[in-house]
């Protein structure tokens, strides 16, 4: 009773705020979804469901206004795809939707939540970042969930208590949780998908021809790019590769293109696994910047040799994605990074390169990775919201472990030739999704064509119980347990935390100068070298752009998680 007065309480005070946020904005311009539904804002029927009714499928069918976002070439009508279909069924809750296409979301998404009078009830595919939250929340636009989810998502609950980090990772700084996440467990801990971002591959078909053995440390790792640059013509002749062998493939400062997980094993073996912000957790809990220690100062000075010998492309600097995936769909490249192989090569003739040793033998993990996939902003109800309850309890049905896989990934029973699942029974006799054969089709295109993305939650618990694994992370998920877990002797991660609205400006304002810098200073010493003195000066520089600040802020959040 106190949770539901004091929602009642929070509607009244949230309808004020609507009615003022729509007095000043009165003279903006309409929000331009692709689609757009009648009046484009909510409807006096759907507050027709008293809150103790709330239960689905609901005894007359209710309308909810919501706006979402479509991959360009897919269906651009959310009702028109067969999860849709199937919710409204089982429900009795239909959606009238909103919608804008992928490409266009960014920038057309600013002009919906900035006009009350088209503002929808709820964003379901929102992927608001921190900023953006604590932005509308302050705007009084969006509204706080947590006494929501405490009594109208059962599902949602069940997925906090499973996994308790994910409620601490949802909520601010003041106890309130502003948006529904997206979680997608493949594996957890160590054993996670997300430890290794920049994953190292090498052409073992190379290795057996020219007869070399898989390389350990970096010395060796050096033989065998000398090996390749040097024997090019024999493996040209035998592969009937077109263009210059390459043995050494990257794309300096791109995420997961990036070559410093090579670096691991220098000085103390933090390596650089966050390329974004640079920063790494020793194992007494402290955080540090990677750019000062002398492992980074090391790997680069050896990255810099391997660059001196023609080892590494010389376009690692500046080459896009598309010409960095057609020089290896050539079948031109010795060792390269990405997230997955598939994305330049083939798995045939192709494997995970292991840790390599230089002074220690040690991989850190990327921050935030320890948890899986977690996207905090995934889903906001709005304060145009005539009905927030009706609005969770639907919402919730997206966190039922059955619907969450098909949501993330696609569905069964399509009209069409193609299903990412067939409907199959688990173990104990109860219904469980399978991935299905999908033949020369394209994974991401059938699942842009089925799946819904919004907010949901798989944990690695649901696995040959609600769903099967995909084939294209189980064999990713395989290769970190016997590669790379073994090799992670760092006992933590900087963990996905939801900073103030004034620590985030400040961090964003500090990573700015300081990332620019130390990607600069990256760039230039693999490609020209560096001397004592360009170090002293870089670390000098790292100070006078407050790094020390910087450090502190993290340190302040890391020692709350774990408090």
């Amino acid at each position: 009773m106190k949770k539901s007065k004091r929602i009642l309480w929070r509607g009244m005070a949230l309808a004020l705020c609507l009615m003022m946020l729509a007095a000043t904005l009165a003279g903006c311009g309409g929000g331009g979804g692709d689609t757009a539904s009648d009046g484009g804002g909510a409807s006096a029927d759907s507050v027709d469901v008293a809150p103790e009714s709330l239960t689905l499928p609901l005894a007359e069918k209710v309308t909810i206004y919501g706006l979402t976002n479509f991959p360009a070439g897919s269906e651009s009508e959310p009702n028109n795809r067969t999860i849709f279909k199937r919710l409204e069924e089982e429900t009795n809750v239909h959606v009238e939707w909103r919608t804008i296409q992928m490409d266009q979301w960014s920038d057309k998404i600013l002009l919906e939540m900035s006009n009350a009078k088209t503002l929808p009830e709820f964003v379901f595919n929102a992927q608001f970042n921190d900023t953006d939250l604590l932005k509308y929340a302050k705007q009084g636009a969006i509204i706080a969930l947590e006494d929501y989810i405490d009594t109208y998502m059962p599902n949602l609950q069940k997925v906090f208590e499973q996994a308790p980090e994910y409620r601490t990772m949802c909520t601010d700084t003041d106890g309130h949780i502003w948006a529904l996440p997206w979680i997608e467990q493949l594996g957890y801990g160590k054993t996670a998908i997300q430890t290794v971002g920049n994953m190292s591959y090498i052409n073992t078909a190379w290795l057996d021809f020219l007869g070399l053995d898989m390389p350990t440390t970096v010395d060796e790792f050096e033989a065998v790019m000398i090996a390749f640059r040097d024997n090019a013509d024999a493996l040209k002749a035998e592969f009937n590769i077109q263009g210059d062998i390459i043995p050494l493939a990257c794309i300096m400062n791109d995420g997961d293109q990036d070559p410093c997980i090579l670096i691991n094993g220098f000085g103390e073996g933090y390596g650089d696994p966050d390329r974004g912000r640079h920063i790494a957790v020793t194992n007494d809990r402290q955080v540090i910047s990677v750019a000062t220690t002398e492992g980074f100062k090391k790997g680069i000075a050896w990255l810099h040799k391997l660059y001196a010998e023609g080892l590494i492309d010389p376009e690692a600097f500046t080459q896009e994605w598309s010409t960095y995936v057609a020089k290896g769909k050539s079948g031109r490249y010795g060792c390269c990074f990405s997230w997955d192989i598939a994305n330049i090569a083939t798995l045939d003739g192709w494997a995970p390169l292991p840790v390599l040793t230089a002074d220690t033998r040690n991989l850190t993990p990327q921050n935030g990775s320890f948890t899986s996939g977690f996207d905090r902003g995934r889903c906001v109800v709005t304060a145009a919201a005539k009905n927030p309850a009706l609005i969770c309890t639907w919402l919730d049905k997206m966190y039922d472990p059955f619907q969450s896989p098909q949501n993330n990934w696609g569905t069964y029973g399509e009209d069409d030739d193609f299903d990412i699942f067939v409907l199959g029974t688990n173990d104990a006799g109860e219904r469980m999704l399978q991935h299905a054969p999908l033949g020369d089709a394209s994974p991401v295109e059938v699942r842009e064509a089925e799946s819904v993305n919004g907010p949901l939650a798989i944990l690695d618990s649901y696995y040959d119980v609600y769903v099967t694994c995909p084939d294209d992370a189980q064999y990713r998920l395989d290769w970190i347990e016997e590669y790379y877990t073994p090799d992670m002797n760092t006992e933590y991660v900087f963990p996905n935390v939801f900073m103030s609205t004034d620590d985030t400006k400040q961090v964003s304002n500090l990573q700015a100068d300081l990332t620019t810098r130390i990607n600069t200073a990256k760039s230039d010493w693999v490609m020209n070298g560096f001397t004592d003195a360009d170090w002293d000066q870089f670390q000098a520089d790292l100070e006078a752009y407050h790094l020390s600040e910087y450090l502190a802020i993290f340190q302040k959040y890391l020692d709350a998680y774990y408090a």
